[in-house]
């Protein structure tokens, strides 16, 4: 039966010349204490060149931090020695099977902080690690680092564009999505039309090549569609059919709005007019019919709503541009000025919405993502600043590879 150093040894994947000398447990201090040293006269390879045969020059004594040992903190203790490299690499020291860097944790410590970070508020995995979260912060922020070091963007051909707040106001963050994969490219803070330019560097640094991307999905922002045709002008603009539609659900609701004015039949139904009818409840539809045949003025926006959005029905974009020129005149001609406002905008970017039967791309899957960091609340996973926001965003949504033991 192994004697309990040389299972503690077995336990962390230990290899000679590395050995466990004595394990220590105190109860009253709540640890547990891994002390391991090498064998006397070992030879280790170079730090620098990997050749073999550097002998140890001097030690320093080192802790990390280890997976919990039940209920106690377990801490692993060494002796790690710098070595002098025969082939001229100078005096090195040596890199640990169990860690890596300057952080204090054992790798596969890091790898539970990554997992658990990825789903908790920070603050909640410090308390549960017993850790500071200053010090959390700095592993994971050295992780996405990295991890976004190695990502090789050369494959992305179709992007989205959107914003998301980092906080309550106008603090945005923009954010950049392969479409077809799914994964966040670039997070930037702002909205501006140099977060374009932003991305674009950051793309090249990625292996990626402007050039081939082919199609970018986004909303109207002036400032996004300046920024492409400065930036990305080969590129075809798709507009984002979602926001498209929230442009007509915001006409629409004005109208409700200004007509509830008049009439008590409107109050506490405006989710009703702004949902999909493919949404809504056996009420809320017996409602809508209700309403429709008493001749209101909102029901004349939500019928002219439901035309627009059966424009992304259509088959082709022939038959597209054909319904959208009639929805146009119905629109501009229904004498309700917010609807005939909307139609003007949709009409400033008639080639954008058209372009969706060519690529029938949308930035659901962004927006997705969106959902994912306000839902997972980015803002309450005990960031501090927008930094912390776009480290957290990269984590959840980024689909990096971070280099760990699972």
């Amino acid at each position: 039966m192994p004697d309990q150093n040389a299972l503690f040894a077995h336990a962390l994947g230990l290899t000679p010349p590395w050995k466990v000398t004595e394990v220590i447990f105190s109860k009253q201090k709540g640890c547990l204490d891994i002390h391991v040293d090498f064998e006397r006269g070992a030879s280790f390879n170079c730090p620098v060149c990997g050749k073999p045969g550097a002998k140890a020059y001097d030690t320093e004594k080192q802790v990390w931090r280890h997976l919990d040992f039940f209920q106690y903190q377990a801490f692993i203790i060494a002796r790690v020695p710098r070595v002098e490299c025969k082939h001229g690499c100078g005096v090195r020291r040596v890199e640990v099977p169990w860690a890596q860097g300057e952080g204090g944790f054992t790798l596969l410590f890091e790898a539970q902080l990554m997992r658990l970070a990825k789903d908790m508020p920070m603050a909640a995995v410090a308390r549960l690690l017993n850790e500071h979260d200053t010090r959390l912060w700095r592993v994971v922020k050295h992780y996405v680092v990295a991890g976004r070091a190695k990502a090789d963007f050369s494959g992305v051909t179709r992007i989205g564009i959107d914003e998301t707040s980092a906080r309550k106001g106008h603090d945005y963050i923009t954010l950049f999505v392969d479409l077809d994969k799914g994964a966040l490219l670039f997070a930037t803070p702002g909205r501006a039309k140099d977060t374009i330019a932003a991305f674009v560097e950051d793309f090249i640094q990625h292996n990626g090549n402007p050039e081939a991307i082919k199609e970018v999905c986004c909303d109207l922002s002036p400032a996004f569609i300046a920024g492409l045709k400065e930036h990305l002008s080969h590129a075809t603009i798709v507009l984002d059919r979602y926001h498209l539609m929230q442009i007509v659900n915001q006409a629409l609701d004005e109208v409700r709005r200004q007509e509830s004015r008049e009439t008590d039949l409107l109050k506490k139904t405006r989710y009703q007019w702004l949902k999909n009818p493919a949404n809504l409840t056996s009420k809320q539809k017996a409602s809508i019919e209700a309403l429709s045949r008493c001749h209101l003025k909102t029901g004349r926006a939500y019928r002219i709503k439901l035309a627009f959005q059966d424009l992304f029905n259509q088959p082709d974009r022939k038959s597209g541009e054909a319904h959208l020129k009639r929805w146009y005149f119905w629109a501009t001609h229904c004498r309700l000025q917010p609807m005939i406002e909307a139609a003007k905008t949709i009409k400033r970017h008639w080639e954008g919405v058209l372009s969706w039967f060519n690529s029938r791309i949308s930035n659901g899957l962004l927006e997705g993502t969106n959902s994912l960091l306000q839902a997972g609340k980015a803002k309450a996973r005990g960031y501090r600043n927008k930094a912390n926001f776009i480290t957290i965003s990269y984590l959840i949504a980024g689909n990096l590879d971070f280099g760990l033991p699972t």
